[in-house]
């Protein structure tokens, strides 16, 4: 796929996460990682509106969306219709759900919340270098 970039030559993130502290930080982070462009969601029905009129670079996906775990069925959808890659940012790390994410999101990154400013930019840096699925 190529990079859907803005004429700018922008990158554009979309972060979904339904707690607005938290999505307001993981914005400024990808910021200093250099992406003009976020969009905010607070569920995959959000998300998916977003990704189809401004496809991103990348996907900052919870687990736990507005009181269900809808986030892994979502980033499964964006990654089939919009081929973008993701990761997850979540606190929710327990083996049962990060194999189910392994399971149905193949090959993206879990990270814990809260995530590290250096971690998540070495995860985005993997997952938007090269594709796994």
């Amino acid at each position: 796929m190529a990079q859907s970039s803005s004429p700018t030559g922008s990158r554009r993130a979309l972060i979904v996460e339904d707690e607005p502290m938290i999505a307001l930080s993981l914005e400024a982070d990808m910021r200093e990682m250099g992406f003009d462009t976020c969009d905010l969601a607070a569920n995959g029905q959000q998300a998916r509106s977003h990704a189809m009129s401004n496809q991103p670079d990348v996907v900052l996906m919870d687990v736990n969306l507005e009181g269900g775990r809808e986030g892994i069925e979502a980033a499964r959808s964006l990654r089939e219709e919009c081929d973008v890659p993701v990761v997850f940012v979540t606190g929710h790390t327990d083996p049962d759900t990060v194999e189910r994410i392994h399971k149905v999101v193949p090959g993206a990154p879990v990270l814990p919340k809260p995530v590290w400013s250096d971690r998540l930019a070495d995860a985005v840096k993997a997952v938007m270098s090269f594709r796994m699925w």
